[in-house]
């Protein structure tokens, strides 16, 4: 963390783009639905530059704004995130027949290690959902370490799920948390996956 970010609870304007990604892990999302920041080649920023920085130097955004815009957007995908002990509890209550496990990483992660009951999204799957499954029933969304599954849930619950979830740390949290028979793993990034990313 930089010497800026006093603690995860308190990311200022000094914090780097890193930090406040790993602070409010739907940040990337937020830029980029208020402001298109982030979200493509042409609005892309560094994660080492600051938040001051980035607002600068994109039509001199007022940081401390956009840094209390960002706390109520985390305060928000909070509503949308599910621990891995809390799913737990769901996966063992008799009386949920309802829960859908949703698995969004890919079919290669998804055949080395998934939850019991949970389905790899697919595009077929995807069209299952969206046009048939009741929007009111608990749907939770598992990907490798929940960076992309806070994504996919606001995705869903933009699209009339009211009881939509992400799992939070992904199925890596759920492995160490709850059911260490789950291999932990890590995926190699190619380099223009990595560049893409800073």
């Amino acid at each position: 963390m930089s010497q800026a970010t006093t603690s995860l609870k308190n990311p200022t304007i000094a914090s780097s783009m890193k930090d406040l990604l790993e602070i409010y892990p739907g940040a990337r999302r937020t830029l980029f639905q208020r402001y298109h920041l982030g979200g493509c080649s042409s609005c892309s920023f560094s994660l080492e530059e600051t938040l001051e920085e980035l607002c600068k130097h994109n039509g001199e955004l007022n940081p401390n704004h956009v840094l209390k815009e960002l706390g109520e957007a985390h305060i928000a995908d909070e509503q949308l995130l599910i621990t891995p002990e809390q799913l737990r509890d769901h996966l063992y209550d008799s009386t949920n027949d309802h829960l859908r496990l949703v698995d969004i990483r890919t079919r290669e992660e998804f055949e080395a290690v998934h939850i019991p009951t949970s389905e790899l999204l697919t595009q077929e799957l995807m069209q299952e959902t969206m046009n048939h499954w009741p929007k009111e029933n608990l749907l939770i969304l598992i990907d490798h370490r929940g960076e992309r599954s806070l994504d996919a849930a606001a995705y869903f619950a933009g699209h009339g799920f009211t009881n939509v979830k992400s799992l939070r740390g992904g199925i890596d949290a759920y492995a160490a948390g709850v059911d260490r028979s789950l291999p932990q793993y890590t995926v190699e990034s190619c380099p223009t996956e990595t560049a893409a990313q800073d």
